[in-house]
This record gives C-alpha cells, structure tokens and sequence, in this order.
C-alpha cells in the first residue's frame, strides 16, 4: 500500500464505510496525502487509493476521482483483496480481485439462465442480449459490461476504471470462450471524451440481437448507451403480453424495442416517436425485419411533448389514420431528466408535464407505462410526480404494477441508489 495515495477521513465521516457503501463523497474527506517518506505528487484522477479513518485505520481502497462529488469509488473493503498473485502492482488493484469480481458475475448469469442459450438448438433461442457486469451491483463500481450476442460493449463511469479496460479485455476472454469482440463505448461517460471503438476481436458497423423472439439491430457506435437499453427487457416482455388489440404510442421510441413488443403481442397499430431521425430509421429497418413492410407502425420525428399537444389528424393520408386517431396504450421511457440532484426539481417538473399529457391524452381505462432513469429520482419523487400530474390532468389513477429493471441489473443492499430505474404501469379513468 506504500506506492498509494490516501483519503484520510474527517473525524465520524467512517460510518458508511464500515457499511460498505462504495461511494466515498468528498465532504468525508479531512485531508489528502502521498505516504509519508514517499517522494511524488498527491493522487491523480483515476489513481488508486486507500481511504483511512481519522485514528489511522484502513477502511477501502478505491479509484480516486478528481474534480468530482465522489471523491473515490471503492473496490474493495477487504484487506486480502490487496495481494498481488500476478502482473499487477503498486497502485494499481490486483488481477486477482478483478478476475474474483467478474467471475462472481459470470456465474451469477450462469445461474439466472442467460447464458443458455448457447446450447439451445439452431431456432429456439429467445434471447441473446443481457448485462454482465453491473457496476455496483457486481462490485465494480465505474464498470458496465453488456452482453450482445457474443460481443461484449465495455462503459467506463470512471477514469481509474477505463486504465483496467486491458486487463479487464484480457480478463474476459479467459473467462468466456465464446467472445466474438470487445468493444470500449466510453466517450460519454468519461471526463474529456475520448474515442469508441473495438478493443479485439470481429470488427462490425451492426449486430444482430434477439431478444424475447425478436430481431433487432445494434449500433454500436451510435447506439444509447451501450447500444440499446438493455434494461428494460422485462418491461418491453410484459408490453409483448398485453399489447393485443391495443392501439400504441412509444413516446422517446429510440429505435423500438417497446414497438416491436407491441406488434409481435398483437397490437392494432403502433405508432414509436423520437426526436431522432436516425433512431426512427433504424425502428422502422426493425419493424420490416420482423414484420415487413405491412407492419400496422408508423415512425414519427417529432418532440414528443408537441406530438402530445398536437390533436390526431384523422384525415391525413396516413393508411393508418382511422386507426391512429386515438391510442389507448402509451409508453413514456424518456431520457434521464435528472442527470443529478443539482438537477432533480427541474427534472421532476419535465416528468410531470410528459405524464400529465399522457393522462389527458388516454381514454378511460387506457394504459399508461411510464419510467425514470434517473438515479436522482426516488421512488418517492416518482411516485409523488405521478399522483401530481393526476391530480393536474383530472384523472383518477390505479397503480397496476411497479416495474424495475431486469435481474441482470443487480443491486446491491449497500447500495440502494443502484435502484435507478423507476417505473409504474398505470390505468387511467
């Protein structure tokens, strides 16, 4: 530990330590110091580090982050995790504890079913795409690995993170056999940017997924966050169940995952608006991928609160404007409005408006699911917001089911704001 910088905590800030929570705020920290007898500067942005109490006691050793409200992410809170059994050394972690943790979500997968269906017959598989690695969730804080098929998309939420993507490539190709490609989508996520691209392995523009029987295409370089929201597979599934005769509208659409759960359950028509030209394009290539040219769907460029506001042109030339001109199922899955608490009263105020719109907008009894990503939003905000935008649009609301993200997305009890996704299905009288 002689080569690491330290936190040295402010008296009574050790708490949440001790209950491993893995975010070290930087409030906490009384003071910042190389070791004493150590030549060198004080930690810089993504170094490791070692974060100690006010009497000298070691608590964790994590990823500094420079500049930032959490100071350090921590990787671990045991000191057996600091041994070195391989090339690593110094400030960095062990290789050890890396091939540990991902091991840990490997297997967890394993057991949850996801990696079956490289062994199913040629036709039967249902699903090819999951995430691997969920950053706190799996112990890796500043860490996401999404699974594609085969090919793997590496995010990094933390400079100290991105220095172990090598090690973490070389890692995960031991680990799993299977692998077609690494590919590092880390340049919105990283303070200064950087350049996406692949790390090994098969180099292509597109994938091709399948998930809950349906096909789709990913862009890696151009694609939401790691290429698709994997998050909300079991969302978009129940979508699938209950779709049948309803007429749809898939607000902030991206590029249909909730449409094409829709027509394949049977829905009359469905109607995915983006303010995205390129996302539309690529719902509709997946709409004929799956269903031709025929599909009941239509693609719109559009804010999605103007469309909202917008009355339905019954008698526009659309061959679906009889059957447009009134949707009795809407799905809002809007982007983060509340990239932070700085920004959360703002961002409350954004989900009341496009939820309140809704409501005014859907039939008695229609159907309403709606969600937050934002980790900032509670649940209690979520749901307050909700019952506000009621109250607001002069309609009585029953909760019909909360919806999370997927199994795949673990969170851990140390760590509630892991919690991020937020989501309720809704009728509306």
């Amino acid at each position: 530990m002689e080569t690491r910088g330290r936190l040295i905590l402010a008296p009574g800030k050790e708490k949440a330590v001790m209950r491993r929570h893995p975010w070290i705020f930087s409030g906490a920290v009384k003071r910042i110091e190389v070791p004493s007898g150590k030549a060198g500067v004080l930690p810089q942005d993504g170094d490791m580090v070692d974060v100690y109490s006010a009497d000298g006691q070691w608590l964790a050793m994590g990823h500094y982050q420079e500049n930032e409200s959490i100071i350090c992410k921590v990787l671990t809170f045991d000191l057996s995790d600091l041994r070195d059994n391989g090339r690593t050394q110094g400030y960095a972690p062990t290789e050890g504890l890396f091939r540990k943790r991902l091991l840990s979500a490997i297997d967890y997968r394993r057991r949850l079913g996801f990696f079956d269906y490289l062994t199913a017959p040629t036709g039967t598989q249902t699903t090819n795409v999951f995430r691997l690695v969920h950053a706190e969730g799996d112990y890796l804080p500043g860490l996401v690995v999404d699974w594609y098929a085969g090919n793997v998309v590496l995010q990094a939420h933390s400079v100290g993170m991105h220095r172990a993507f090598p090690l973490l490539a070389e890692l995960l190709r031991e680990l799993i056999p299977s692998l077609r490609s690494i590919f590092d989508k880390s340049s919105a996520t990283l303070p200064g940017g950087g350049t996406d691209g692949y790390l090994w392995g098969e180099e292509s523009e597109e994938w091709e997924i399948i998930e809950n029987g349906i096909r789709m295409k990913i862009n890696p370089y151009e694609g939401q966050k790691t290429g698709f929201f994997i998050d909300q597979r079991e969302n978009r599934k129940l979508v699938l169940e209950l779709a049948k005769g309803h007429r749809v509208l898939n607000c902030f659409g991206y590029t249909g995952g909730f449409s094409l759960a829709a027509l394949k359950g049977g829905a009359e028509y469905v109607e995915t608006v983006d303010i995205s030209k390129k996302a539309i394009e690529l719902c509709n290539r997946n709409v004929d991928l799956n269903f031709g040219s025929v599909a009941p769907h239509q693609g719109t460029v559009a804010d999605v609160l103007q469309f909202l506001a917008k009355k339905q042109d019954s008698s526009a030339n659309s061959q679906f404007s009889i059957l447009n001109s009134q949707f009795d199922f809407i799905i809002l899955d809007p982007p983060a409005f509340a990239k932070n608490h700085r920004a959360l009263q703002q961002g409350l105020k954004g989900y009341r408006k496009i939820n309140q719109a809704a409501m005014a907008a859907l039939p008695k009894g229609g159907l309403l699911m709606t969600f937050s990503c934002s980790q900032a939003v509670s649940k209690e905000d979520f749901q307050t917001m909700i019952f506000t935008s009621a109250m607001n649009a002069h309609r009585n609301v029953r909760i019909v089911r909360q919806l999370p993200h997927a199994a795949d997305h673990p969170v851990s009890i140390c760590h509630p704001e892991g919690e991020y996704l937020k989501g309720l299905l809704l009728e509306i009288e």
